[in-house]
């Protein structure tokens, strides 16, 4: 009996689980793995109003939360977030400018880290920020997709928030200028 339960727990998290390599922790030791813990947010608990609609992202779970101006829409979806408390901004922004097809230049800071970064990455495949982009009133901030989808649902990014290609231009669709966000 217990084999057919864990077999049908298995089946429910699909495909891409079963490809997945089992992996093993010594004896009290923690499993690492790039999973978000998702909850459902409440757009009320973050902003007054849902004026040209509204983002949470959360660093701690991973996830970011999109509500549309009329409420019509509640989208949620997993995301890399900055490696380290110096790296990430909290507190209220907003969009102010939408891209595809973005070009990367790497930040001052990143280049003084390394400098062999190159000076721009044109849009591609090899382009860090993906396919889209979502300019943040702070400076050098983005919320972008990736190219390299181990990132999501781990702390990986220097600063911005990072969704799969496939939900940043979902995002990118839902947004205007103006959206407000919520990083936390």
């Amino acid at each position: 009996m217990k084999t057919l339960m864990t077999r049908r727990a298995v089946i429910g998290l699909g495909a891409a689980m079963l490809a997945a390599p089992a992996v093993q922790a010594a004896p009290g030791q923690g499993v690492r793995r790039n999973i978000s813990s998702f909850a459902t947010m409440d757009w009320r608990d973050h902003f007054d109003d849902l004026k040209h609609g509204a983002i949470v992202a959360d660093t701690k779970s991973r996830a970011l939360h999109f509500w549309s101006e009329d409420e019509s829409l509640y989208r949620l979806f997993p995301t890399s977030v900055p490696r380290s408390p110096e790296l990430t901004k909290l507190g209220y922004t907003r969009i102010i400018k939408k891209v595809a097809g973005p070009s990367w230049t790497p930040t001052p800071s990143m280049r003084e880290r390394d400098p062999s970064l190159p000076v721009t990455i044109p849009p591609g495949p090899e382009n860090p920020m993906g396919t889209h982009a979502l300019h943040l009133s702070w400076q050098y901030y983005r919320i972008h997709g990736t190219h390299d989808t181990r990132k999501i649902g781990r702390r990986s990014s220097d600063g911005c928030i990072g969704l799969y290609n496939e939900k940043i231009a979902e995002l990118f669709d839902l947004t205007e200028v103006g959206t407000q966000v919520r990083l936390i």
